[in-house]
This record gives C-alpha cells, sequence and structure tokens, in this order.
C-alpha cells in the first residue's frame, strides 16, 4: 500500500517506522516546510493519507484530501465542531474517511469496559465519576480526545451526568476532567468511581506511541479501497452481543 503522511512530527515517524516493517511505502510527507506540495497531483500517488497534525489545521487537511478523491484516516483531535461537515462531504463525494480520537487497540477496548462499567454504575448514585489524564507538553488540546471520548460514553450512560468540565466541579451534574501536562509523558487515562465506601478505577496507560502507530497503519489498511465513513471499532470488529 501506498501511504501519504500529513504531519511528519513524532507520531508521523512512528508511522512511518510500522508502516515500512508491514511492507507499505510512504510516497508523500507534508509537514510545515513543504506544504506546497500537498496538493491534488501529489495525493494521487498515495491510496490512504494519514493526517496527525494539529487542532487548527486537520479541517483543512482532511477536505484536501477528500476532494483529491483519496481516502484519508485522522487522528488529530480538537477539531471536531466541524467533523459533521466532514461527514456530510464525505458521503456526498463517495469519498473514505475514518476518524479516531485514539487509535491505540489497547485503549478502544478500555472505551468498551469504559461503557460496560458506566452502564454498570447508572443506577448507583452513590458513586461519582471523575476522570483524568496526563500527556507530554506538546500535546496542544486539553482535554484530550480520548478523556472526551470517555466522558461523552459516561454521559449517554449516567443521566446524573449532564455534561464535562475540563477542571474540579463541586455540581453534581458536571463530570470532571483534569488534565495534566508533563513530560515524557505518553499517555494515561483513568476513570474513577468514589463513594464514602470504595472505589472503583479503569486506566489505560501508553509506554510509547508504538500502539498508536500501529493502530494507525491497522486503520489505513482497513480503509484501502472503501468507500464511506468508518471508526476504529470497525476496524477491529468487536462483537460484544
Amino acid at each position: 500500500m501506498k501511504i501519504a503522511l500529513i504531519g511528519y512530527g513524532k507520531m508521523g515517524k512512528a508511522i512511518e517506522d510500522v508502516a515500512v516493517q508491514r511492507g507499505h511505502e510512504i510516497v508523500l510527507k507534508i509537514d510545515i516546510g513543504n506544504l506546497s506540495q500537498f496538493n491534488e497531483i501529489t495525493l494521487a500517488k498515495a491510496d490512504v493519507a494519514i493526517e496527525f497534525t494539529t487542532p487548527h489545521s486537520a479541517y483543512q487537511n482532511i477536505m484536501t484530501c477528500l476532494e483529491a478523491g483519496t481516502a484519508v484516516v485522522s487522528g488529530t483531535t480538537g477539531w471536531l465542531s466541524k467533523f459533521e461537515e466532514v461527514v456530510k462531504f464525505c458521503r456526498e463525494h463517495n469519498g473514505s474517511f475514518l476518524y479516531a480520537s485514539n487509535f491505540s487497540v489497547g485503549v478502544n477496548i478500555f472505551f468498551e469496559i469504559n461503557k460496560l462499567l458506566a452502564r454498570l454504575m447508572s443506577n448507583q448514585s452513590e458513586y461519582n465519576a471523575r476522570l483524568k489524564e496526563i500527556h507530554h507538553t506538546e500535546k496542544k488540546d486539553a482535554p484530550s480526545g480520548t478523556a472526551i471520548t470517555l466522558a461523552e460514553q459516561i454521559i449517554e450512560k449516567i443521566p446524573r451526568k449532564l455534561k464535562w468540565v475540563n477542571q474540579a466541579s463541586a455540581d453534581p451534574g458536571d463530570l470532571e476532567i483534569i488534565s495534566e501536562r508533563i513530560d515524557p509523558e505518553a499517555g494515561t487515562h483513568l476513570v474513577r468511581y468514589s463513594s464514602a465506601i470504595d472505589d472503583i478505577e479503569i486506566s489505560h496507560i501508553a509506554h510509547n506511541r508504538k500502539g498508536f502507530a500501529i493502530g494507525a497503519v491497522l486503520a489505513a489498511e482497513f480503509l484501502k479501497g472503501k468507500k464511506g465513513t468508518y471508526t476504529m471499532k470497525d476496524v477491529l470488529a468487536f462483537d460484544l452481543k
């Protein structure tokens, strides 16, 4: 498979290493220094583009890929106010798009555990749910996209939680997300349910970027030749019946 890397920072380089190890070819690397090469002609060389950039540039990067007819996998967070616009454009133009707030196989299993635990806790009003996420200091957005996904899953299952907030809160309707930025942290997410009697906690702790890179390449392999919009749940084919 021929891959275009849109964003060639630490994640882009980690994805390149995994992709080459799996027998794929990197035909395009776009970063801040060669944006003029990011166009329909260069994208035509690629079967799939993998986009890891910044919140302020992700939307346009994804749209550039879709306008060029190139399938695109995106893992950039912090831009999702325009997510539905991308999905609509993709469907109207018979494009291919896959987004995940986190590509780690372990994190996506963690998402499923989080949903199950939230459902079990939905009627246990004596427990209060809180989240904490820790990342490296170069991460641009807070809370992380992964933490937001976890929070939204909890809010969907627990009616007493009305919204998430990125700070400590005494409002019982708020779901706290506490964000910390500490180097060289790769990514830690904790979900805790606390009561006067006991605490229940689940966590995912990343040791390095490789898990995210492997997941992104798996997503690209999945997306090649397909049309439509997908998530990592499609890639991993979870069957939780």
